[in-house]
């Protein structure tokens, strides 16, 4: 689609004019922020060419224009000066998002808190993939007579844990046997690995051990199962209920959208580069037709893991939300890295 230049002028003020204020712009207020010279009847035939184009709407007859979903795509792919990050906003990034000798897990949850509180609206993240991930290490901390906690970390830093239980006394003999299983048939496997079959098969290998032996390895099964699938992160939800008037019907529905992780993971995947921003209908799930998503991948050791982005209404500032969620996100990217790295 191509604008003349005086189309994308007005296209462009009617845009950030409506996300500073939510309301309709008419012709008068346009006058005042052009920087050219033309008459509010010229304005208003541009205006009702723009509306025929399909990047403008008329919410009331008497009332002033409003971008549609086109014409916030239009502004971000051609019109929007993307505003660079000063020095005193990377540095607040950075100390917002900042922890030491932490978990991926922790790292995200601290990032989304702050992406949350940063941009006024939700923020969601996926922890590193498990692709490929192997069992780093498993750990048994005995809790009672006859019961254990399993403590298992993967090779991308994630961290699972189960209680188990015992039907006979726990006692050094059978820990260290414990031990000795998991480091010969467990540490280094690949989670995917892992599954029942190989549990049965184990088990009978293991003879007069079996017994005592199945409740923790069938948890170290479990463990490996929960960790190969991604989790989802989820901030500053209730934040988007200060944007009544976007989300006056709507509400609802997205909150309960927003409390299925299943979607909100599928949201967040791509084999895409870079930042990606998806208006209103151009996400996939009906109850986010009022929102816009923007997303970027972080990486480790050079390999996309997963994925942080907010959620927010259609009249979001993008020009300023681009570059810091793309600034956070390879910050974050490169914490979990050098967390991974350490040992």
């Amino acid at each position: 689609m191509e604008l003349s230049q005086r189309k994308q002028k007005i296209l462009a003020a009617i845009v950030e004019q409506y996300i500073k204020t939510g309301e309709p712009v008419g012709s008068k207020t346009l006058l005042n922020s052009l920087d050219f010279s033309v008459s509010s009847a010229t304005i208003r035939n541009e205006m009702a060419e723009l509306a025929s184009m399909g990047l403008l709407d008329q919410p009331h007859t008497s009332a002033g224009r409003v971008p549609t979903n086109l014409g916030y795509r239009y502004y971000v792919d051609n019109l929007m000066d993307v505003r660079g990050l000063d020095e005193a906003l990377k540095r607040r990034i950075e100390a917002g998002v900042s922890l030491r000798n932490a978990s991926p897990e922790a790292i995200l949850e601290r990032a989304n808190d702050f992406l949350a509180d940063m941009t006024d609206c939700a923020a969601v993240s996926t922890t590193p993939s498990e692709e490929n991930a192997v069992i780093k290490r498993i750990e048994f901390v005995p809790i009672g007579t006859r019961t254990g906690m399993i403590a298992m970390l993967t090779s991308t830093g994630l961290i699972k844990s189960k209680v188990c239980r015992s039907d006979c006394d726990l006692n050094a003999s059978m820990i260290e046997k414990f031990y000795k299983v998991s480091e010969a048939s467990f540490v280094g496997m690949p989670l995917d690995e892992i599954d029942p079959a190989t549990v049965q098969t184990l088990a009978a290998s293991m003879g007069a051990d079996m017994l005592t032996m199945i409740p923790f390895i069938s948890a170290v099964s479990e463990l490996a199962g929960e960790a190969a699938h991604t989790d989802v992160m989820l901030g500053g939800q209730s934040n988007l209920l200060h944007y009544g008037g976007d989300y006056a019907n709507t509400a609802y529905e997205l909150m309960e959208f927003l409390r299925r992780r299943e979607p909100l993971s599928r949201l967040l995947s791509s084999d895409k580069d870079g930042v990606q921003v998806r208006i209103g209908s151009e996400n996939q799930y009906k109850q986010l037709e009022n929102s816009s998503v923007i997303m970027a991948s972080y990486k480790i050791d050079g390999d996309k893991k997963g994925s942080i982005g907010i959620i927010g209404p259609t009249r979001m500032d993008y020009a300023g939300l681009i570059p810091s969620v793309k600034y956070l996100t390879d910050i974050v990217g490169k914490m979990i890295e050098q967390t991974l790295n350490e040992d």
